[in-house]
């Protein structure tokens, strides 16, 4: 049988010039170039991300990620051999953040028992899960282990980006509004905003509201099954609080839309999605995995970057796409394969660092 191409892996590769990969974030932040695609109408137009307020309607709800990104990549060896190491941390396994899941490198030589030397610190490599997956403990006391990340930590970077200053990056790869910490890698779509992009939102009579994801091995493992719907999507923390629960019923009672800044954000209103376009607030581990064939009950508009073929990011992109468009799955995939080819032939740039998308 064939396998429809909504559901092949294949369908979401693009070719990329490297020169387009952005290596540094536009300066200042809202000068990044961001496409506007209207997918019913079919209109694409050319902005600067500081006219985004322009794009919202006076009642509209732009919902945010709040997480905070960690220096949590670590660079060690390991005691006995000393062979270097590197860990990156990817989602504390209790509040007090003293065990991590984490990946590591060499992974062969870092099993159940082996003991990395951080700086001054001994981390012990406790245990292993599917996928290569450590879990590594790092010590005890929140506080204690936040300080000894921002002393021996290194934000965590994507692979493709090589030429950012790791000292620029602590505050780059990092939204303006960043409060709680907990993520592996930064909510891209957000990285544009500045408080005066903000403070126009409201002055334009959109409101605001936070949710939070933690960013972890979910968003940005790739996604290897040929039949996409076999891939298997790891779990990410993240919470919707009661004021955001009230401010999409408000949204709602006077006819606005929902517009997720970023695919965490979409992830975690759909996550906690309510009949009637409503939210409920709480917290959970999230295993949801978006594409074509979802349908989406909360979110009405979506802020994104341009993401890495093949991704998880792209499906729900293009599983996005279809519910603005409505007709064939196939069709709204199409849409989305041109809409990138032209943002390459318009040299935009691409990925975390990269240009935005605003798709209605």
């Amino acid at each position: 049988m064939t396998l429809r191409a909504v559901y092949d892996l294949d369908a979401y590769g693009y070719d990329l010039p490297g020169a387009q990969i952005a290596q540094v974030p536009a300066e200042p932040r809202d000068s990044a170039r961001l496409l506007v695609w209207d997918v019913k109408g079919g209109a694409r137009e050319h902005h600067v991300f500081r006219e985004f307020p322009d794009l919202l309607n006076p009642g509209d709800l732009l919902a945010l990620n709040d997480t905070r990104v960690l220096p949590a990549r670590l660079c060690g060896h390991r005691k006995g051999s000393g062979g270097g190491v590197e860990i990156l941390l990817l989602s504390p396994l209790e509040p007090d953040f003293r065990r991590w899941r984490a990946l590591v490198r060499p992974g062969r030589r870092l099993r159940e028992g082996a003991e990395v030397l951080v700086g001054e610190r001994t981390l012990l490599i406790e245990g292993q899960e599917d996928g290569g997956v450590r879990l590594v403990r790092v010590g005890a006391g929140r506080e204690n282990v936040l300080t000894f990340l921002n002393r021996h930590g290194r934000m965590p970077l994507p692979p493709y980006i090589r030429a950012a200053d790791p000292l620029r990056a602590r505050e780059a790869y990092q939204t303006v509004f960043a409060r709680k910490n907990g993520s592996a890698a930064a909510p891209t779509a957000s990285l544009h905003f500045t408080e005066g992009v903000l403070a126009r939102i409201r002055e334009r009579g959109a409101a605001v509201a936070w949710t939070t994801l933690h960013v972890g091995l979910g968003t940005f493992r790739p996604v290897k099954s040929r039949d996409i719907r076999e891939h298997p999507i790891h779990s990410e923390w993240c919470e919707v609080p009661e004021a955001t629960e009230a401010a999409v019923r408000e949204c709602r009672a006077r006819g606005g839309r929902v517009v997720a800044s970023g695919t965490t954000v979409a992830r975690t209103l759909e996550s906690m999605a309510e009949e009637k376009g409503l939210v409920r607030a709480g917290a959970m581990e999230t295993r949801l995995f978006i594409y074509p064939g979802f349908v989406f009950r909360v979110v009405d508009a979506l802020l994104t970057n341009f993401h890495l073929p093949r991704s998880s990011l792209l499906m729900l992109t293009a599983a996005f796409a279809h519910n603005r468009g409505g007709g064939e799955e196939e069709a709204a995939l199409t849409a989305l394969r041109e809409t990138y080819s032209l943002a390459v032939a318009e040299g935009y740039r691409f990925f975390s660092f990269g240009d935005a998308m605003f798709i209605k």
